[in-house]
C-alpha cells in the first residue's frame, strides 16, 4: 500500500482560530462537556479521484454514500449506528488483518500487540466503532466520532483534545484489498485504536490537540508533521530493538515492509527536526523517527505546547 492508509486531512484554514486560555493539562472529557460537532467541512465522500480504486464502480461509490449518512447522523443524535457490513466487506477485512497479523508479530510495539488483544480486535470480523468506542472510555477515556470524510487539520487534530478521534467506517475496494488512498475502517481500527489505550500516548495526543486550538497558521503546520511522523509514521524504542507503533505503518503491509528496510533512514526522535521536516503522504517515507518512550513524547511535546501561549 503505498504511502496512502494515513493521509492527513488538507489544511484550508487560513487563519488561527482564537479560544479563550484553557489549562494544558490530560483530563477526561464528560459527555455533557463536548462541543457540538458544527461547522466542520468535509470533503465529498462520493468525490473519488480517478486513480482510486472505486472510481469507475458506482455500486461502491454507493455504498460508501449510505455509510457515510450513518456517520452523518452521528453528528446529529450523537449515537454512533454500527454498520452490517456485507460479506464482500468482511472478506476484504479478513485479508488484510490476516497478512497484517504476520508483520505485526515482527515488527510491532509489544504494547500495540497486548492492546491489540485486550480490545478484541481479531482477523475474523470487521468491529463496529461502537464497540471499540466504549472500550478506549473505559482504558484512557477516549472515544470514537464516525465522519463521512476528510476534514482540514486544524478540526480534525482539535478533537484530539476533548479525547475524541475522528474515525471514518468504509473499508477500501475489493479490486485493491491490500491499498487504500484514504483512511478507512481498517486503518482506524488496526492501525490507531490498539495505541489509544496507552495512557502516555492517550496524553500526547490531547496535548496535540490543545495546540491545535491555540495555534497560529505555522504552528499548526508543525503540528501536521509532529502527527505524521508520531502517531501514523511512529517507531519506538523497546529493549534494544526498534519497534512500530504509527497507524501509517500498522495497517500497511508495504509501508511496513519498508520502514524496516535499508531503504529507510531512521533517526533518533528530535522535535525540531521533526516539526520542520517536509513529507510526501503518497510516497513511500524515506525517513522515519524513533522515540525512546511515549512518556518522553508526552513530556517533550506539552514543553513545546506551553510555548504557544
Amino acid at each position: 500500500m503505498r504511502g496512502a492508509a494515513a493521509k492527513m486531512p488538507t489544511e484550508t484554514v487560513s487563519s488561527p482560530t482564537t479560544e479563550a486560555d484553557f489549562t494544558l493539562s490530560n483530563y477526561k472529557i464528560p459527555d455533557t462537556a463536548l462541543p457540538e460537532f458544527k461547522d466542520m467541512p468535509f470533503e465529498d465522500i462520493e468525490e473519488l479521484q480517478l486513480d482510486h480504486p472505486g472510481a469507475n464502480d458506482q455500486e461502491y461509490r454507493k455504498r460508501r454514500g449510505y455509510i457515510a449518512s450513518l456517520s452523518k447522523r452521528f453528528r446529529e443524535t450523537s449515537e454512533i449506528i454500527d454498520v452490517d457490513y456485507t460479506d464482500d466487506e468482511q472478506a476484504i477485512w479478513r485479508h488484510v488483518a490476516s497478512k497484517l497479523e504476520v508483520l505485526h508479530q515482527k515488527h510491532a510495539s509489544p504494547f500495540y500487540l497486548k492492546a491489540k488483544r485486550d480490545l478484541g480486535i481479531t482477523n475474523d470480523r470487521i468491529p463496529q466503532l461502537s464497540a471499540m468506542s466504549r472500550r478506549l472510555t473505559e482504558t484512557t477515556g477516549f472515544r470514537l466520532a464516525p465522519i463521512e470524510g476528510l476534514v482540514d487539520t486544524r478540526a480534525f487534530l482539535s478533537w484530539l483534545s476533548y479525547r475524541v478521534m475522528l474515525s471514518t467506517q468504509y473499508i477500501r475496494h475489493t479490486s485493491r484489498p491490500d491499498y487504500t488512498p484514504e483512511p478507512d475502517i481498517v486503518h482506524e481500527i488496526i492501525g490507531h485504536q490498539p495505541m489509544f489505550t496507552n495512557p502516555a500516548f492517550a496524553d500526547y495526543s490531547q496535548f496535540v490537540g490543545h495546540g491545535a486550538r491555540i495555534a497560529n497558521d505555522k504552528q499548526i503546520e508543525e503540528l501536521g508533521r509532529l502527527y505524521w511522523f508520531t502517531v501514523e509514521f511512529g517507531l519506538v524504542q523497546h529493549e534494544g530493538e526498534v519497534k512500530a507503533y504509527g497507524a501509517g505503518l500498522l495497517s500497511s503491509f508495504g509501508e511496513l515492509e519498508h520502514a524496516f528496510s535499508d531503504n529507510v533512514e531512521r533517526r533518533p526522535f528530535d522535535l525540531e527536526q521533526v516539526i520542520n521536516h517536509d513529507y510526501t503522504y503518497s510516497d513511500m517515507q524515506p525517513v522515519l523517527y524513533v522515540i525512546p518512550s511515549y512518556a518522553e513524547l508526552k513530556e517533550v511535546t506539552k514543553k513545546y505546547i506551553e510555548t504557544f501561549q
